[in-house]
């Protein structure tokens, strides 16, 4: 059973693609990926804040005289909290490049322009094969819009899309009052594909030292269902790829993201927790499904289950919502 598929216009050797991890820290852990069976990876973020520290020489001023005063550090990223500086992450995926025959995706993290469009360029030049738009953004002032928000990213977008010619993603948080409506600006203004969701790590709170205090959980599959809600959403109108992130720990769920319209499967929880032979067996245990289940390829099963192909729709709409409730008995 051939799993091979097509995820911004790349051809891959199978669905699954290791999502940003420490295991594309380093080119070992990228050769183990790609022997495992991953069809292609996507590099950690550089993040704005890193990308404006280092164009100002902010870093360099503030750091040589860290400590001297609280108020002046309070609020730095010091520089080692960052996988790469920046000239050694294009160093890094030239490498990539280099030991690998699988595509390997550049990514970036941030919310204004800064230097977006200049390292998307850089991006492309050091032989990234496509570029993933990672939006991080939590609004927190009332006089701000829904569409305020949505034109500052789509005006993002449209730059870097002036500025490189490979495949671009955008990275999506779910908390957009019309996803559909937005996915087909972030379409018209050059998104050729659609990663759904980035997890937006919450902060607890401590009690004691009376701080917020950063938490970091690791996915499993009950975060999958509203992403496979909004995949079968999006499918029948999106016209570009659609990538699950979160969610998927096994090969059902796999199977599942595929049946709601992804061609492309992300995978990092579940690697950080089995190790990269998690791509083997995932891709060894969606082949013996479909075949169990007389399908003659893995295009025949994409989008099965989307709002446009679902025997029962309401099942992803408000109808659904009615069912449970008035179906529900202590």
């Amino acid at each position: 059973m051939k799993l091979t598929t097509r995820y911004l216009g790349l051809e891959l050797k199978n669905p699954l693609l290791s999502g940003a991890s420490p295991f594309t820290d380093r080119i070992d852990g990228i050769r183990r990926l790609e022997d495992a069976g991953a069809s292609a990876i996507v590099l950690r973020s550089l993040f704005e804040e890193q990308i404006a520290m280092e164009e100002n020489a902010y870093f360099r001023h503030a750091t040589a005289h860290a400590g001297a005063y609280a108020e002046a550090s309070e609020g730095l990223f010091p520089f080692q909290d960052f996988a790469f500086d920046t000239e050694r992450y294009l160093e890094h995926l030239r490498q990539a490049k280099k030991a690998t025959g699988i595509p390997v995706i550049g990514s970036l993290n941030g919310i204004t322009h800064g230097g977006w469009e200049r390292y998307s360029k850089l991006i492309e030049e050091a032989g990234a094969d496509a570029l993933e738009l990672n939006f991080y953004e939590l609004p927190t002032h009332p006089n701000e819009t829904a569409a305020q928000v949505e034109g500052r990213y789509l005006e993002i977008l449209k730059a870097i899309r002036a500025m490189v010619r490979i495949p671009i993603a955008v990275k999506l948080s779910p908390f957009f009052s019309s996803l559909p409506n937005f996915a087909q600006q972030l379409a018209a203004a050059g998104a050729d594909g659609l990663v759904l969701f980035n997890r937006l790590y919450q902060p607890d709170i401590d009690t004691e030292a009376l701080q917020a205090a950063p938490t970091l959980k690791l996915s499993d599959s009950s975060e999958l269902p509203l992403r496979l809600r909004c995949l079968a959403i999006l499918e029948p109108h999106f016209r570009g790829s659609l990538a699950v992130s979160g969610g998927v720990h096994t090969s059902q769920d796999a199977i599942k993201a595929l049946m709601t319209g992804a061609t492309g499967v992300q995978v990092v929880s579940a690697l950080l927790q089995q190790g990269p032979s998690v791509f083997t067996k995932l891709a060894a245990e969606i082949a013996q499904w479909l075949t169990s289940h007389e399908y003659e390829s893995l295009e025949q099963l994409r989008g099965s289950m989307s709002l446009r192909r679902c025997p029962d729709p309401d099942a992803f709409t408000r109808g659904n919502y009615m069912k449970i409730l008035h179906g529900w008995a202590p």
